[in-house]
């Protein structure tokens, strides 16, 4: 039996700040229709999360200042991304040394141009992970850091215990992150298991919006709804 604790206490040790083992048996055909038989034959997903920075992502309102969208990018994106790739790819190696099947999912890299997604669902592992629940905004809300965490998940079949269930919803009837959408993405919908991401969030108006940013000369950096999210402010 391959130990949760050795396995979590590297992901610390490497600077993981969430750290959850998921069973993905109920999600199994949402990751084959997502990313195909590639990653639907792992049984387990470790899942990691990273906290952004406070100070950067209050300033988020005034994301059209260059300096700030630098700031954003650089700090609460391209390096929290590499940090937790490093971390991943750290715990694949132990556990594929002890014996065990690994996939290494890159923390935030598009493969579908057309469905806007990766090739597996951080948030729906972390979600399954025990970790936090599905906002309306689609981001995975954690009781600790709101949604003001990135995510990367190791799919595996080492035995790992699972460490919790999915959260229930707690968003209620708060619509901040609804309301302050600057392209109106999100319908307002709570999470509901088995219903697709479009009854919630038009990921294509996202999309045209940080395009239409760039075009401009801007950086593509928006993060409203993480800003806005009282889970995550202080």
């Amino acid at each position: 039996m391959e130990d949760n604790k050795k396995i979590e206490s590297l992901a610390r040790k490497w600077d993981a700040d969430f750290f959850g083992v998921a069973d993905l048996s109920t999600a199994r055909d949402a990751i084959f229709e997502q990313g195909g038989s590639a990653v639907a034959g792992y049984p387990l997903a470790v899942s990691i999360g990273i906290s952004l920075f406070d100070a950067i992502v209050d300033q988020l309102p005034q994301r059209m200042e260059y300096g700030v969208a630098v700031n954003y990018r650089h700090h609460c994106y391209d390096v929290i991304n590499q940090r937790l790739d490093d971390i991943a790819s750290k715990i694949s190696s132990v556990l594929q040394n002890d014996g065990y099947r690994v996939f290494p999912v890159p923390a935030s890299k598009r493969v579908d141009d057309e469905r806007l997604c990766g090739t597996f669902s951080h948030k729906m592992a972390a979600h399954l992970a025990g970790l936090g629940w599905i906002g309306k905004s689609c981001l995975l809300v954690t009781p600790e850091k709101g949604p003001r965490v990135r995510w990367a998940t190791v799919l595996t079949d080492a035995p790992l215990n699972v460490t919790g269930e999915p959260m229930n919803e707690q968003c209620g009837t708060c619509n901040r992150c609804v309301e302050i959408c600057p392209v109106k993405a999100f319908t307002g919908e709570p999470f509901r298991k088995g219903e697709r991401r479009e009854v919630r969030y038009d990921a294509s108006k996202c999309d045209r919006y940080l395009a239409l940013m760039k075009e401009k000369g801007k950086l593509g950096v928006c993060g409203m709804c993480l800003y806005i999210c009282p889970h995550g402010r202080k």
